[in-house]
Parts: C-alpha cells; structure tokens; sequence
C-alpha cells in the first residue's frame, strides 16, 4: 500500500489551517535568557553543527557514575559508601560532618581504594579544611583520585556572607591546592560551579556565566598561590546542574565546552574540560516524591547525552531531607539503566546532527558568554555579587518561571498537574541542618523549590 506525499503547496495550507491564520511567530516563544526556540529548525536556518564530546571515560565507562553519600556517623556513611562502590558506582562524593576532620573521615572510607575509586567532597565553606583531613587519608599516595571540589565563592554567594572576607577564602583554597598539588598530581582541586545560580533560579545563560567567572577567579586565585594557569585549569571541575527539561540542560552541558574552550584560549592554555553534572534541586517536589524518579531519569538523560563527565542524582526524596538507603539505590540504579541498558554512552556525542540542539547549544553559549563578560566587566564574580548586580538578574528569571508556573504555561508533574490526592510518603534518612549564620555583606542567592508555593497552597 503506498500513500500519497503532499505537496509544498497542501503542506502550506495544511499548517495555515492549523495554525488558524495566525502568523508563523505564534509558534515561538521567548525563555528567561531572551532566546527564541523555534517550531521547526532544518539545514537552511544557516546552524553550525557542533561536536563537543566528553574527552574521557571512566573505567571504560561513557561516564563517571557518581553517588552523593551525606552524613555525620562515619560507620555509617563508610557502609553507604561500599555498597555504592560494589553495586556500580565509579566514584563518591561525601558530604557532611565526616569531613571535618581527618580521623572520621578515614573511618568513613575504611576500605575504599582512593587509587581506584574517586573520592570528592562538598565541604562548602570549610573546604580547604576538608581538602586537607582527605590529604591525611590519603596518605602521600601519589595515584590518589581526590577531588577536593573547594568552592568559596558558591559557599559565599548561597549564604551572603562567610566567617571570613571571600578574597581569603579563595587565598586559602588556592593555597591549599598549591601545597598539596605535588604530592597528589592526580587530583583536582577547585569546583567552579554555576548550579548556585541555577538552584536560586537563575536561567541557563547565568548559570553558564557563574560557573565561567568561577572559573576566572579561581585561577586567578591559584596563580596567585604559586600555581602555574594550566595546574589551575587542569585542576578545576566545573559544576552544573541538570533537570528534567532535558534537551535545555544536555544542551547548557554542550555549551559550556565551548565557553571553556574560550576561556582557556584566552588563558593562551590547552585543556579539556570536565564538567561533574548534578541534579537540579530546585526542581523536585516534596508533597508527593514519588515522580522525582520520573524527573532525576530525564536530569540523568540530560548529563549523559550532553557529554557530562560525571553524572550525580540526588535521592527522589532529598526534598524534605537526606536519602535513605532505597533512594540511594534508586539514584544509582537510575543511572546504571541509563548507561548499561539504554547504551547512552555508544556515541561519542549523541546530541551532534540535531539542527535544534546545535542552535540551541550555540545559542546558550553566546547568551552564556554575554553575562560572562558583564560580570568581568564589574571586576569579576566577587565583586559583581557584593555589588549586586548578579542577584536582581536570576531573582527576574526566577519570576518569569514562576509566573508561567502560576498562569499555567509550564507545569510541574504531580504538583500542578495530574496530582494524586492520596500521596504515599516515603521515608528519609534525616532531615537537613539548618544553615549556619553569617554576617551577610551581599544578598544571598538562597536556593529555592518551585514546587513549595504550590505545596503549601494545597495545605
């Protein structure tokens, strides 16, 4: 049976029937960054293809499968840790009060091979403090895999403030870094990371700007350590957060290659990026938690076809708190289904030849590295949070999104729409300390949920 192919002409008045005659334009739509997304995008739009793979593995792996393991008892985080480790997991990253101090933190990765198994750590504030109990750990062992991860800067921007004036704060991460990078010439030491942008609403362009100007100021700060510019950028990880609008966020991850590659040009450096690609929190609901899972598969779908180094995924409940050892299971079995089942990492770039993601990736870059050039132009990210010209920026992406959450152009699944009334709970481990004070001198880009509003309304 054969059918018969339409042609330009009943293609043409098919659409304006269904368009209503209404003009073509109809169809677009503008998002917090001022970017267009079109209805339809072919070769004649004039796109550039891109090809921005991840330029490494992990154990033969397409990617580092990362799990997040936070807690204070180091028996009992050490026994969260080797059961990621042993049931697929390539690497950790621990958060928590095991990191203050050298002798809990080897209890909790009692029986980890730090030559094998990346270790990472989320210390915010007291990172070098952390950097250096792991350094103890690790024991001079040369083909250690640390991952410091200080960040100062998301750490001073999330609180307003910190104990100590940000400059020292960065001056003693870099000089942490210096000090230990001969003995540890596998490590990394500095997070630049844009998710504090993104988890506070920022769009897609801010958050690529932070995560750049981060970038910009630690190895600023490095070089002023002692550090030579390529240790410093060999020596940083760049964080971004991904959710469940997942061809914007595998698209942000592709875009940021670019504006590394830019940045490190400028630096008169060759060094590949590698990005570590978290799950947005900003994005979960804590009511009903249960179609997180549905949300943190397209946010791990995003990491892995936007060629994220390492992938981490939070528990479906970490909403209303830490992760139990079920949620815990679920994020690592998530993205073991990902890579070992669906063979997300076949190809080098999943996302290449698409006409849409290759403007959309290109479009996210430029708009990325305009923001980033406003901010260099007020002095750098320190100086543009202190004088706050970052903060009213996301606080107006963030109520264009609230607002279409509001009028009922976007949704949220299961919170504004298709909601159960009988919600099954879901246990979890402990909940979240509430966050020291500090003297604040800027305004705090304070992380949000944009399912809470509509939570408490339902109350």
């Amino acid at each position: 049976m054969s059918f018969p192919i339409p042609t330009p002409l009943e293609w043409r008045e098919a659409a304006q029937k269904a368009l209503k005659d209404r003009p073509i334009e109809a169809l677009m739509s503008l998002d917090a960054d001022q970017l267009v997304t079109r209805p339809l995008y072919a070769g004649a739009s004039g796109v550039q293809p891109i090809f921005a793979p991840r330029p490494s593995d992990s154990e033969g792996r397409a990617w580092d499968l990362r799990t997040l393991v936070e807690g204070d008892d180091p028996e009992a985080v050490n026994a969260a840790v080797l059961t990621d480790l042993e049931n697929g997991a390539a690497s950790v990253v621990l958060k928590g009060g095991v990191l203050a101090d050298s002798a809990p933190l080897g209890r909790a990765l009692e029986g980890v091979a730090l030559e094998l198994a990346p270790v990472a750590l989320d210390a915010g504030i007291d990172g070098p403090d952390a950097a250096n109990a792991l350094a103890v750990v690790a024991k001079g062992s040369p083909r250690a895999q640390l991952r410091f991860h200080m960040d100062p800067v998301s750490a001073f921007a999330e609180a307003g403030g910190a104990p100590r004036s940000v400059e020292e704060h960065l001056s003693l991460a870099a000089n942490t870094a210096a000090r230990h990078a001969g003995a540890y010439p596998d490590a990394t030491f500095f997070m630049a990371s844009g998710r504090v942008a993104h988890e506070a609403g920022g769009s897609a362009a801010q958050e690529l700007a932070f995560a750049a100007a981060s970038v910009v100021a630690h190895a600023k700060a490095a070089v002023d350590a002692g550090m030579s510019v390529e240790a410093a950028l060999r020596g940083t990880v760049v964080g971004l957060s991904v959710d469940a609008e997942y061809f914007d966020s595998l698209a942000k991850v592709r875009a940021m290659r670019l504006i590394w590659a830019a940045l490190t040009r400028a630096f008169g450096v060759e060094a590949p990026a590698v990005i570590e690609a978290r799950s947005s929190r900003r994005m979960l609901a804590a009511r009903d938690p249960w179609p997180n899972l549905l949300r943190l598969t397209a946010a791990g779908f995003a990491g892995a076809v936007g060629g994220a180094d390492m992938v981490v995924l939070d528990g479906f409940t970490r909403a209303t708190g830490r992760s139990d050892a079920f949620a815990r299971r679920q994020a690592r079995n998530t993205q073991l289904v990902l890579m070992e089942e669906a063979n997300l990492g076949r190809v080098d770039d999943p996302a290449a030849g698409s006409w849409y993601l290759d403007a959309r990736t290109r479009d996210l870059a430029e708009a990325g590295w305009a923001e980033f050039q406003m901010i260099e132009a007020e002095g750098g990210l320190v100086e543009a949070l202190k004088g706050s010209v970052i903060q009213p920026r996301i606080a107006r992406a963030r109520a264009l999104r609230e607002a279409a959450l509001k009028n009922g152009a976007a949704q949220i699944i299961g919170v504004t729409k298709y909601v159960d009334a009988d919600v099954r709970p879901a246990p979890v481990e402990a909940a979240d300390a509430a966050p020291s004070s500090v003297d604040r001198v800027c305004e705090p880009l304070t992380p949000i949920r944009f399912a809470a509003a509509f939570e408490e309304a339902a109350q």
